[in-house]
């Protein structure tokens, strides 16, 4: 920058007198300090305006609209020191993202703490109703005949059934955070404690206060508790489990960008559960989202849109004859661009069939520098064969060998089809060394980049894991109705989801007689010889 500026106060006081040369000199030395400290002053955060377009996505969409067919060859790769820049929103959004994930960490904590608090009390209180007899009253109690030792067994097992069922139900990974809390869950809880705080009162009054002398009975009643447990547990598993595989509803997901549909059918689910079904069957069934497809319409309705330029050449002071003539050409230009207007579709069919020839064209010579590669490769498994064993190469080390043949029509293929921000070239070779090590044929390697494939066959940074934001005006802890509708909302895009319930089927059956099938072939006596 301050060879720029001191450049351009050089050609602007060359051209001066000689009378005004010391002038120009002192002018730009004054605008050589202001340079330096310009530069100087630069060198901090600089803050932008809110950007109008997407931030995912942009840097590949500008980069569509600049390069030209030959990027591969034109390209110049610059490394070192870069000037980032910040805008508000993205300082916002940055904040709002840390304190979201540390209020969904500290209320995942909070959530698995009481939890297991909860699990010890359950646990504690079978053996605390067996252990406080013989610390607090030992000389009293009666002997423990062969049924009391009897049901010790009992309690064992039944503690232990107990634990590896709660571990199964209810200590399993989250799957996602919800925003509220899961109402049946809660509810059970609230059971579990309700019931065991009433048996301590119980045990309290009845068995504490009175230093009860049976044994036995005491042992019973700790036997009771237990079974009494695993009565609740079967009723998680009917409320969590059970009560929601039977489908009811029918699910229309639909995304808001490029209108992309799929239906599933769910059973009686509250709507944040329902959203939690929906988005991880959108990472494996939705293919990726990838807004560069979208750039192609809006730059041809916005040239579309612009027309033809009217300009005034004689101003408003023209006379009255100039301006009848201008009038008229400006219903002339006005006229042909609607009549431009008129033909926009045949462009659109001439701009999607040569799209269509270029894909099928690179695509082609893909095809052919990828089998090229995987050719070499066989050829060199086969030398390979008869080296040393310390000459061997290694998969990774043979793809990278075999990458250079093959990566000029990748890449160009990839942006033709707009997907070069989806595959980096550490993934491709990292995907090219997995093909070569399980032996895979050129189609196969081929597939990932021929067809877009689901979210989660890209990397993580493309599954967007916190950025969901449920929108619903119904509560999201009521369950599924019919005409329900909620949104699912991105960065990008949303998806709109709407519910219908699965009608009620009537079948009839329709008795056939068997008789009913028979039939008599009757034949001519006269035939032919």
């Amino acid at each position: 920058m301050d060879t720029e500026s001191t450049y351009s106060g050089y050609s602007y006081y060359s051209g001066r007198s000689r009378g005004s040369h010391r002038h120009g000199e002192r002018s730009r030395d004054r605008h050589k300090s202001r340079s330096k400290e310009s530069s100087r002053s630069e060198k901090s955060v600089t803050i932008n305006a809110p950007p109008a377009e997407p931030l995912l996505g942009d840097q590949s969409v500008r980069a569509e609209e600049v390069q030209d067919d030959n990027w591969g060859e034109t390209t110049t790769a610059v490394t070192g020191t870069s000037e980032h820049s910040l805008s508000q929103e993205d300082i916002v959004r940055i904040s709002k993202d840390l304190d979201d994930s540390v209020g969904l960490d500290c209320k995942r904590y909070l959530n698995v703490a009481l939890s297991v608090v909860l699990g010890l009390v359950v646990f504690l209180t079978p053996l605390a109703f067996l252990i406080l007899p013989h610390l607090l009253w030992p000389d009293r109690l009666r002997a423990c005949g062969t049924a009391c030792e009897g049901l010790f067994i009992s309690v064992a097992f039944k503690l232990l059934i107990l634990l590896l069922a709660v571990w199964a139900l209810f200590f399993r990974p989250p799957r996602a955070g919800l925003p509220r809390i899961l109402v049946f869950r809660a509810l059970l809880a609230t059971l579990v404690l309700l019931f065991v705080l009433s048996y301590w009162l119980f045990y309290g009054v009845r068995i504490l206060d009175s230093q009860d002398e049976d044994y036995q009975g005491i042992v019973q009643y700790a036997v009771s508790l237990v079974d009494a447990l695993l009565f609740i547990h079967y009723l998680a598993i009917v409320l969590l489990e059970l009560r929601q595989l039977q489908p009811f509803f029918s699910l229309c997901v639909t995304r808001s960008t490029d209108g992309t549909i799929k239906h599933y059918n769910l059973g009686q689910l509250s709507i944040q559960r329902a959203a939690v079904v929906i988005l991880e069957n959108y990472y494996k069934d939705f293919p990726v989202h990838n807004p560069a497809m979208l750039t192609a319409s809006k730059s041809r309705a916005a040239k579309h849109l612009a027309g033809l330029k009217v300009y005034n050449v004689d101003g408003p002071g023209g006379n009255n004859a100039a301006a009848g003539i201008a009038q008229s050409q400006s219903r002339a230009m006005i006229a042909a661009a609607a009549g431009r207007r008129d033909t926009s579709h045949n462009e659109l069919y001439y701009e999607e069939a040569e799209h269509e020839r270029r894909v099928r064209k690179r695509r082609a010579r893909l095809v052919v520098a990828v089998e090229e590669a995987f050719t070499h490769i066989r050829r060199m498994q086969e030398e390979e064969q008869k080296k040393a064993p310390g000459d061997v190469m290694d998969p990774r080390e043979a793809a990278q060998a075999i990458f250079p043949s093959m990566a000029r029509a990748l890449q160009k293929y990839l942006r033709t089809t707009r997907q070069q921000h989806l595959h980096s070239m550490e993934s491709i070779q990292q995907h090219l060394a997995f093909c070569v090590t399980n032996n895979m044929t050129p189609k196969a390697f081929l597939e990932s980049y021929l067809t877009a494939g689901p979210t989660l066959q890209y990397g993580k940074e493309r599954w967007l894991a916190r950025q969901w934001t449920l929108i619903s005006e119904a509560s999201v802890t009521s369950g599924l109705k019919d005409g329900t509708v909620f949104l699912l909302k991105c960065i990008d895009f949303s998806l709109v989801v709407t519910t219908k319930k699965i009608p009620y089927i009537q079948l009839a059956e329709e008795f056939i007689d068997p008789k009913s099938h028979k039939f008599v072939l009757r034949l001519q006596s006269e035939t032919s010889v």
